[in-house]
């Protein structure tokens, strides 16, 4: 019998050993995808605060006749080729996440969709990417790579909650009840965390870290938006809190108050980082950890406002 006669049989064995439950390996995948998913949140971060944004001035090469970084681009250049081999990894661990659920495609199509969500969104980074170094790095492309990313610590963050059955029509996890008004309560705290995640691109593309001394301005005035970026951070800031205080009189236990402290603590986290860099020049180490802030927020107010719409109502 010819390989390619057995190729069949050789594939109905692969997949007959493939998990029919949600098993350890799925959930560690889940969780590869957060983490590697805010990972590209540094690395891009490190690209346009060290000015390596041309790092590789060409696309999809990183040079006219090199696939690859080379030696003679310097530290730059391996930045910026270091941020582009990051995607492919990502691209790894979704294509395996789909992998390993294939035979739960139908019974668990929530995660199934939500891995490739993940791996589609892969060739959409690579081109939009793309698309920021032939524009010389615009800011309002080099934003919306930014927002993408966003986006996919979200799905991430939903796609680690419905593996552990913390959320979604198939949650295992017993969840307390909770007051009436918690649900648009965090669901406002989400809602307010992208729009200041949103602003916080139009205060980058005005401000003095564009990636390459010669990358343009989105024109804007940095320190009117900076105030206006703020508002959304106060309104965070006051839901969560009257969330914590709901959560403590009602002597809220498990999952959901983990989440609301978690999400507090980023929050002023946030904060003080954002007012130091505010008052201090606007130094690259600092904008760096506001970035990773940034999506530490999304990741924390999109799991406090899915356990909160997955629990019972008081």
């Amino acid at each position: 019998m010819s390989t390619a006669s057995r190729l069949p049989q050789i594939a109905g064995r692969l997949i007959a050993r493939l998990p029919r439950t949600v098993d350890a390996s799925v959930r560690r995948l889940a969780v590869a995808s957060l983490v590697g998913q805010t990972l590209l949140v540094v690395t891009g971060g490190a690209v346009r605060l060290t000015a390596s944004g041309l790092g590789c001035p060409t696309w999809p090469r990183c040079t006219e006749t090199s696939l690859v970084n080379t030696a003679e681009m310097g530290i730059h250049g391996f930045i910026e080729f270091g941020n582009r081999l990051l995607t492919f990894a990502l691209a790894a661990v979704a294509l395996a996440m789909l992998v390993y659920l294939w035979n739960l495609r139908k019974e668990r199509r929530d995660l199934f969709l939500l891995a490739l969500g993940l791996l589609a969104s892969i060739p959409a980074q690579a081109v939009i990417g793309g698309i920021t170094v032939l524009t010389n790095l615009n800011p309002w492309v080099v934003g919306l790579h930014f927002l993408v990313s966003m986006a996919l610590v979200v799905i991430a963050t939903l796609l680690v909650n419905r593996a552990y059955g913390r959320t979604g029509r198939h949650a295992s996890v017993q969840l307390p009840a909770l007051p009436g008004v918690m649900r648009p309560v965090t669901a406002a705290v989400g809602l307010f965390s992208a729009l200041a995640v949103m602003l916080g691109v139009v205060v980058t593309g005005s401000g003095p870290h564009a990636g390459d001394a010669d990358a343009p301005r989105n024109g804007l005035d940095w320190d009117l938006f900076s105030h206006i970026h703020a508002v959304p951070a106060y309104v965070i800031t006051a839901g969560t809190l009257f969330a914590l205080v709901l959560v403590i009189v009602g002597r809220i236990q498990g999952p959901f108050r983990t989440s609301v402290l978690l999400l507090l603590s980023v929050t002023l986290l946030q904060a003080v980082i954002g007012f130091t860099q505010y008052y201090n020049g606007i130094p690259a180490l600092l904008v760096g950890a506001h970035m990773l802030g940034a999506a530490l927020l999304m990741s924390a107010a999109t799991n406090s406002a899915d356990l909160a719409r997955s629990s019972p109502v008081s």
